[in-house]
């Protein structure tokens, strides 16, 4: 701890590597049944994409809600301001993702891991499909720059979001933005790309 009481390590007390978190007030004990997991996630949600520029980060996600391979919701939000300086992005069931916001607003639990377990740091960040097809866009423009502006970085992110709205038949043309800089936490949206489907008839 430092001066002020502040705990310095964030996973004091977390879970051990390849074991899941127990959260307070949980009613689940030892030998009453098995735990579950979502196995079959019902409303999913595609790429969270993420980039780090001078003086903050920014990441933007699409609004779209799929359930199975129906487009069910267009005007959900996977971008969550969790204080002045922390934003939440989320992909994969929707589900889970409400669940970690409602424990975020209990300032329960807060950190970032994938179902692996691994936990990362880097100045661009994408998930789902968008870790193959935003993510050697993104590490383009920051590896090949010592530094990028706020400007820059957004407009890398809404090319990126074209890029996936055009490829990713999980994605949609509406989206939301989050900036987190020292002035605080802005999320900007919903918005659209503009898009040009001209060449569309070429596609076999």
């Amino acid at each position: 701890m430092d001066p002020s009481g502040l705990k310095l390590n964030f996973w004091e007390n977390g879970p051990k590597p390849g074991q899941f978190y127990s959260f307070p007030g949980s009613s689940l004990t030892p030998g009453c049944g098995p735990i579950k997991h979502t196995l079959n996630p019902m409303v999913t949600g595609t790429s969270v994409l993420g980039v780090k520029f001078t003086g903050g980060v920014i990441i933007a996600a699409d609004m779209l809600g799929s359930y199975g391979s129906l487009a069910r919701f267009r005007n959900i939000s996977r971008l969550m301001k969790v204080n002045d300086s922390t934003i939440l992005g989320a992909s994969g069931d929707y589900a889970d993702y409400q669940y970690m916001k409602q424990i975020i607003e209990q300032m329960v639990f807060l950190g970032y891991v994938d179902k692996l377990g691994v936990a990362y740091e880097a100045p661009t960040v994408a998930t789902g499909f968008g870790a193959y097809l935003a993510q050697p866009l993104m590490r383009e423009v920051v590896e090949n720059k010592v530094e990028i502006t706020k400007d820059e970085a957004r407009a890398l992110i809404e090319r990126c979001l074209k890029v996936l709205y055009y490829r990713d038949a999980r994605s949609y043309n509406r989206h939301e933005i989050a900036i987190v800089t020292k002035e605080g936490v802005e999320i900007v949206g919903p918005m659209s790309c503009e898009t040009n489907w001209e060449i569309a008839h070429m596609v076999r």
